[in-house]
């Protein structure tokens, strides 16, 4: 069943076509990743379904129900949670503490709950930590809880950050270039909690420099060439695209 429904999306910056006529559709329990040499519109085309960066034209569906023109806040409250290419924790804040703050679309509390301490929010406050310390214990990184993310390495970083994204409890995770800065050890990591998140139900669409990561952990793969889809199919069938070779071989792909 298709949970996200992407329709001839276009985005212009001036006269630049970042993304144009793409579409394609993730399908529920799946990891499908967008690839592409630097500049094709990857990131862009994450902007645009997380409400980033509104549409210049096109449609997007999610669940069934129109996200285009909404705001990042309400996508993400309709099931849509993203992770960025430079990690953006709270330095100065513990592991848990940062996963925390990714409750904050479900939580009930308001100011004056925060402010008097109502039994309630402090209620709230008390699942909010166990449910976050469990996002830790399923990506493997509960012993780090009480650290500050600046002790932390980049890899178990990374690890924060999903657990993150994870609190808003999403039904697709967007992922973009998870594995940028890691070292080939903490890559494989990374692919194996991508795939444990996939296991857990949730849909994951990637954005990925890493083709190693991308070949061994995609159900499909879309392939952007200066904002356009020149290929969408299984990783094998994708090694063996002429004119995707061509486009790798010919083109800086940093």
């Amino acid at each position: 069943m298709t949970l996200l429904d992407i329709k001839d999306v276009n985005k212009h910056f001036g006269g630049l076509l970042a993304v144009s006529q793409v579409s394609f559709a993730v399908r529920r329990g799946m990891i499908k990743s967008v690839i592409g040499p630097n500049g094709a519109g990857k990131t862009t085309l994450f902007n645009l379904i997380a409400g980033n960066l509104p549409l210049g034209s096109g449609r997007i569906f999610f669940d069934d129900r129109p996200i285009h023109g909404l705001q990042p806040f309400q996508i993400a409250r309709r099931g849509i949670s993203r992770t960025f290419q430079n990690i953006k924790l709270f330095p100065g804040m513990t592991a848990l503490e940062n996963v925390m703050v990714g409750r904050h679309t479900r939580s009930r509390a308001g100011f004056l709950g925060g402010l008097f301490h109502f039994p309630a929010t402090r209620r709230e406050e008390e699942a909010i930590r166990e449910k976050s310390f469990a996002l830790l214990q399923l990506l493997d990184i509960s012993q780090h809880a009480d650290a500050e993310a600046a002790s932390l390495s980049f890899g178990q970083q990374r690890a924060v950050e999903f657990a993150r994204a994870l609190a808003s409890e999403p039904t697709l995770l967007l992922l973009d270039e998870p594995a940028a800065g890691l070292n080939i050890y903490e890559t494989a990591e990374i692919a194996r909690l991508i795939t444990k998140i996939r296991d857990q139900g949730i849909t994951v669409l990637l954005v990925e420099h890493d083709m190693s990561l991308v070949m061994d952990i995609s159900d499909e793969i879309v392939v952007l060439s200066f904002g356009q889809k020149i290929a969408e199919d299984i990783p094998s069938a994708i090694q063996q695209n002429r004119e995707v070779i061509q486009i790798y071989l010919g083109e800086a792909d940093a």
